[in-house]
């Protein structure tokens, strides 16, 4: 446990910037009508007995504004990507042809639409919860800091509210980044 006010905040700030990173990776996979690799990266393939990512059996590439292509390396794995792909919750219809498999991005509808802001409202819940969780393991080691008689009660609150300064911080950075994904959900 760091005993001073700048090791806590680092641990607390890479901790709050993890749970920020795994909101836009979740962010990146929700389909907003336009292709992106980020779309595919929840996908795992079934490959040699294990289940993989699907960078790791071949190459998502761009093509198109509204297609995705997978370079398979490995040919016996075509019909395993077209498998996960179809499989993984993201209503889209793969087509293999040879070693590459070509996935149409259809247009969103206005139910898809309400359906991804909600989805990525959940997302944006579940970080804020991640982000608390942090708050609150830094206000516990700071008030068995001053327990112990480490530091004082001022020292004490002055970590405290250092680390609500953090905690908005985040909560705000969170905020901003669930309007910007409701903006491009509704424009596409």
């Amino acid at each position: 446990m760091p005993t001073d006010l700048n090791g806590l905040k680092q641990d607390l700030t890479r901790r709050m910037d993890g749970a920020f990173e795994t909101l836009r990776r979740e962010f990146g996979g929700l389909r907003t009508g336009r292709a992106s690799p980020a779309l595919l990266e929840p996908v795992r393939v079934e490959a040699y007995g294990n289940e993989v990512p699907l960078n790791q059996v071949g190459t998502v590439a761009v093509p198109e504004p509204r297609m995705l292509t997978v370079q398979v390396w490995d040919r016996s794995l075509v019909n395993h990507v077209v498998i996960a792909i179809r499989d993984c919750g993201l209503g889209l219809n793969p087509a293999p042809d040879g070693q590459l498999v070509r996935v149409p991005i259809p247009q969103l509808t206005g139910e898809r639409r309400i359906e991804l802001s909600k989805a990525a409202h959940r997302y944006a819940e579940a970080a804020k919860v991640a982000v608390r969780g942090v708050r609150r393991d830094g206000v516990d080691q700071a008030k068995a800091l001053e327990k112990k008689g480490t530091i004082s009660q001022d020292d004490e609150k002055h970590w405290l509210d250092e680390i609500q300064k953090l905690t908005d911080s985040y909560v705000r950075r969170i905020d901003e980044g669930l309007a910007e994904k409701d903006r491009e959900i509704k424009q596409v």
